[in-house]
């Protein structure tokens, strides 16, 4: 078992060694101990999956963001891939990549943080792939979910597949657009630049959140949106 796991007990035990010992930490300090222990227990790795045309560095800001609120470097995942291929390809190596940090955390699950077209790979990851029983929160911010006609400029396979009307979005989309017990929460922006029409993130039976005038990429910058997401993680 990982130090990781362990910390939080420790510190919960020695809130209550101390109280029953006569120390001098009040009882509201040691209830602050133990909600503290409680809350690091419940954080769950994070996997950032960041869009078409771009790279794991995206998620510097947000990841910052996340240490100060308490996780740790060994908690947070970002990567970088090829998105020239089909989300399917894509798709397969997230399930590798939750196999792997699911493995080296010890976590029964974990949640995915996506940008943009990362949610589609990642979604089609939930629905065909398994990951609806490894992953507790899904989030996409700005994600083409129902097609946008910006891919219409570009002709790469996975643009192909964020077009309106795709085979790939007319399956990824049937039956349920949100399966298995995952918790999804969509944020979308009425001056998202890429994503047209800007409704397109929203989803049936997720939690779907307007942001205020936003850029595309301002969504993962914002520091609203970045409360937001950390809090339905959290949960």
């Amino acid at each position: 078992m990982s130090m990781f796991w362990k910390v939080p007990a420790f510190m919960a035990l020695t809130a209550t060694v101390l109280t029953a010992c006569g120390s001098s930490v009040p009882e509201a300090q040691a209830d602050v101990v133990r909600a503290q222990a409680r809350s690091t227990a419940a954080r769950r790795p994070v996997l950032f999956v960041h869009g078409y045309n771009s790279s794991g560095s995206v998620w510097t800001t947000m990841i910052t963001n996340f240490k100060k609120d308490g996780w740790t470097d060994a908690q947070l995942f970002s990567w970088s891939y090829d998105t020239t291929r089909s989300n399917t390809v894509t798709a397969d190596l997230i399930r590798q990549k939750v196999d792997a940090i699911l493995a080296q955390t010890g976590a029964s699950k974990v949640d995915i943080i996506s940008h943009s077209m990362g949610g589609l790979s990642s979604r089609y990851y939930l629905k065909n792939l398994g990951g609806d029983i490894k992953v507790d929160a899904w989030v996409s911010l700005g994600g083409p979910n129902h097609g946008t006609n910006f891919a219409n400029a570009c002709a790469d396979p996975s643009c192909i597949e964020m077009r309106e009307g795709s085979t790939f979005l007319g399956s990824l989309n049937s039956t349920d657009e949100t399966p298995g017990n995952v918790r999804y929460g969509t944020w979308w922006s009425p001056c998202d630049e890429i994503i047209n029409p800007d409704q397109s993130v929203l989803l049936s039976g997720a939690t779907n959140t307007q942001t205020t005038c936003l850029s595309h990429s301002q969504l993962y910058q914002n520091s609203l949106v970045y409360t937001q997401v950390r809090d339905f993680v959290s949960r």
